[in-house]
């Protein structure tokens, strides 16, 4: 099962291949609300890290978001199951201690 990334172009690219050259199995990270923008925030932050992900819309959901721009039962993001781990612990938003909030 390869979840159609052939059709998602950039990310079926980037997305880790194994030996035999088919694409890594995906791996549920997170289920996000329709109506806020937390999908796209979630995507963007794992492409700056340089993690791939695929949006899935369950249930009837790809339609709402053609017809409506947005599905209603939400979106679900997977990345490839190598890098779970380290998706899980970006979504964490620990931010590093950088010295900015000192003396306020």
């Amino acid at each position: 099962m390869n979840w159609g990334l052939h059709q998602f172009g950039k990310e079926y690219d980037q997305w880790p291949k194994d030996p035999s050259g088919q694409p890594e199995q995906p791996a549920f990270l997170v289920h996000c609300a329709p109506l806020d923008m937390e999908a796209d925030t979630v995507r963007s932050m794992l492409e700056a890290y340089g993690v791939p992900s695929v949006a899935q819309y369950p249930g009837d959901g790809a339609f709402g978001k053609v017809m409506l721009g947005v599905s209603g039962n939400g979106v679900d993001i997977y990345v490839p199951a190598g890098r779970l781990a380290e998706a899980q612990e970006l979504l964490k938003g620990e931010p590093d201690d950088d010295g900015l909030q000192e003396g306020i």
